[in-house]
């Protein structure tokens, strides 16, 4: 059925096979049919920022755009000037009920089969929609979202950051959204969504003033529906660039994994490690010869036993060896972005204790930080020095909120590990 690399959807056994490669994520969709563009509403909520709105809506052309004016100290009014090019309509609400009761709130105005989500500090890109659309020509598909890339790259050296490391970024590489793949949720700073779907679920859940674009998806998932992360179609998003604004905000993202926790048991964990990893990663932090045996032996036993499962491939030796070492360097760095960024509270009381551990931690931080670099580097992007000491600042303002949120809740459910056996 596959002959040249695409599979042609033409009937129900191909519909199946179709299904299967997209569920695992062996491939990707390549729609050839989509909804119009007129089926669309676009729903912006908005607490004073009038100058966002005028900004975003120069550039929607022909659109029916519902703006939520959630509580704004001066009431929105949209003027009629030549610069508007959309039919707008104004929903106020007098009392302030966070991003997603205003979100909710254009939902349920809207009337169009499908709502696309904008918040007032972003801009989307030409062909941003058309991109999107297409993949609601599967029946499946209740929400897909753009790429967030930055509308001020270069002016200082923190927006330059934000525009290589941004939290709502989410690379270049196509995805389906899963709990727990590469791409585990999508921001709603821009969504196109199927609008009976998300009635059916009952929207955004207005008690969460963060993370609900988080929740969404799962509850989303959760019900059988698929999500897909499309970086063909870019919103550029008004990233906060002043110091305080911007640790601010990640502080306040932070926050978010304890509510999440509460509403999704087991999904919600800052490191998820094999139980192998830890002790060989322990063993040869001890710098003792014991500790480095214990640590050799460990590795030893689990090279044992993945040549095992691969034992009737050519040259299972080289490949358990070869899966090995990818895991445990990828063990390792997660260990490492962990301790830098979820528990660095716990880290910096371990470095006050013992000098051993404070070299440590200095060296791991440091080489967590040019790697991390060395990933997301691109033209024009920071040196490694000043990149390094941006990601240790962003590390330390949304693990400060982790454990803010979680004291605020009373539960350490959002700093548990996950630490399975192999």
């Amino acid at each position: 059925m596959i002959g040249d690399g695409y599979l042609e959807v033409d009937g129900p056994k191909s519909a199946v096979v179709a299904r299967r490669l997209l569920d695992s994520g062996v491939a990707n969709p390549r729609p050839r049919l989509l909804p119009s563009p007129q089926e669309v509403t676009i729903v912006v909520p908005l607490c004073n920022n009038a100058e966002g709105l005028a900004r975003l809506l120069a550039v929607l052309r022909g659109h029916h755009v519902i703006v939520v004016d959630d509580g704004s100290d001066v009431p929105v009014r949209i003027p009629r000037s030549r610069g508007t090019r959309c039919r707008v309509t104004v929903v106020r609400n007098d009392r302030r009920g966070g991003p997603a009761a205003a979100r909710n709130a254009g939902l349920r105005a809207a009337t169009t089969d499908f709502v696309a989500f904008l918040d007032s500090d972003v801009v989307p890109r030409s062909g941003w929609l058309e991109v999107m659309l297409g993949h609601f020509s599967d029946p499946g598909v209740a929400l897909v979202a753009p790429r967030i890339v930055a509308l001020d790259p270069k002016s200082t050296a923190l927006a330059r950051y934000e525009h290589t490391r941004s939290s709502l970024d989410l690379g270049r590489r196509e995805s389906a959204v899963r709990s727990r793949g590469l791409v585990s949720y999508v921001p709603s700073a821009a969504l196109l969504v199927r609008r009976r779907a998300l009635l059916a679920e009952g929207g955004f859940d207005e008690s969460m003033h963060v993370a609900e674009d988080v929740d969404l998806c799962w509850r989303l998932e959760r019900a059988g529906w698929r999500l897909r992360y499309e970086p063909a179609a870019h919103v550029a998003h008004d990233h906060r660039v002043r110091f305080r604004a911007w640790f601010g905000r990640k502080l306040f993202y932070g926050t978010g994994a304890a509510p999440l926790s509460e509403r999704h048991s087991g999904l919600v964990s800052p490191l998820s490690v094999p139980s192998w990893t830890v002790l060989a990663a322990f063993g040869f932090a001890t710098r003792t010869v014991w500790g480095r045996l214990g640590a050799i032996m460990t590795l030893i036993m689990v090279w044992g036993r993945l040549r095992r499962v691969f034992t009737e491939l050519d040259n299972p030796t080289r490949i358990a060896a070869i899966y090995l070492t990818r895991g445990f360097v990828g063990g390792l760095w997660r260990l490492a972005s962990a301790l830098c960024r979820h528990y660095w509270p716990v880290t910096l009381l371990a470095m006050i204790l013992s000098r051993r551990i404070r070299q440590i931690a200095i060296t791991m931080a440091i080489a967590d930080g040019v790697a991390d670099w060395f990933t997301h580097r691109d033209a024009g992007g920071l040196d490694p020095v000043r990149y390094v000491i941006y990601k240790r600042l962003d590390d330390i303002g949304y693990g400060a909120g982790l454990w803010l949120g979680a004291l605020r809740a009373r539960s350490p459910e959002a700093l548990k590990p996950t630490v399975p056996p192999y």
